[in-house]
């Protein structure tokens, strides 16, 4: 009987982990995973599916995930950091996740559902050398990836990498629209006006001097925009746009042209003891 060939196919991997997640456990372990959980719910895996990724599998706080092109991997990875730095904002240093990212490209082997071989190898030992928040490539991935995204790449020579015999050329891939706090939203396409009555809502503002607050405090725009998505006639901006929003120190109006909207809602969220406290306000995009 002849020996059953083992499948193979070129893909493009990205590799992803949290940086200090022991130490996040150490601190509080339900908190953590509860984090985690929302952050890929939340972000992570809409971002991956946007980029049409397939999750191959999750380690604990490792990710493995498999694209059909390694332009749409660069950019899933990009994408990622940008949003999960924004996310960070107002959050303590030390409650602070954050990702290492690696990918590169190259052949796979196809088990079930589950892929192997040294085009994951590498994108797993490249994302161990990558600094927290950054992303790592290949030098296979910059020759594909190299004049068709906007983005700068920083040559880190060749490394030497765990149980791989050749030494793998390695760079860091520098967002060319990233500013010091996050994607620059100022310099993206400005959405056109709908001719129906527009919303937006923006994440509440939390008030309490309380990290773990900052989930409430989003949970409460988040069903406000289900809220008001129900009403017919009405369109509402999606949360993945408005939220990108959070930390932002920019006019309410310059959001709302950004935006396309006519109309803005923001709000606060403050506990006190036992006593909760909600202030929300409907804003005008076009006069503030």
């Amino acid at each position: 009987m002849a020996e059953e060939r083992v499948q193979r196919r070129l893909a493009a991997i990205m590799a992803a982990d949290v940086v200090g997640y022991s130490r996040l456990m150490e601190a509080d372990e339900a908190l953590t995973r509860a984090r985690l959980r929302v952050l890929h719910a939340e972000l992570v895996d809409p971002l991956i599916a946007a980029d049409s990724g397939r999750i191959v599998k999750t380690m604990g706080d490792g990710i493995l995930v498999e694209f059909p092109s390694v332009v749409d991997a660069v950019h899933c990875a990009l994408a990622i950091q940008d949003f999960v730095q924004l996310r960070n904002s107002g959050i303590p240093e030390d409650m602070q996740i954050e990702f290492r990212v690696g990918v590169n490209v190259g052949d796979v082997i196809i088990e079930s559902d589950d892929i192997h071989g040294d085009g994951v190898n590498v994108a797993a030992r490249i994302e161990a050398l990558c600094d927290p928040g950054a992303v790592y490539v290949s030098g296979e991935v910059y020759d594909q990836v190299a004049g068709k995204l906007e983005v700068a790449f920083e040559n880190l020579g060749e490394q030497t990498v765990k149980n791989i015999a050749k030494r793998v050329r390695v760079y860091r891939v520098h967002d060319a629209a990233r500013t010091a706090t996050g994607p620059d939203l100022r310099k993206a396409e400005v959405l056109p006006l709908s001719g129906k009555p527009s919303i937006a809502v923006l994440p509440f503002d939390n008030m309490s001097g309380d990290p773990e607050q900052e989930y409430f405090s989003d949970g409460m725009a988040e069903d406000l925009i289900t809220d008001i998505s129900q009403i017919s006639g009405l369109a509402v901006t999606a949360r993945n746009s408005s939220f990108a929003f959070k930390g932002q120190a920019m006019d309410v109006k310059e959001i709302a042209k950004q935006l396309g909207v006519k109309h803005i809602v923001e709000g606060s969220v403050r506990k006190m003891g036992d006593r909760l406290r909600v202030n929300a306000q409907l804003i005008d995009g076009a006069n503030g």
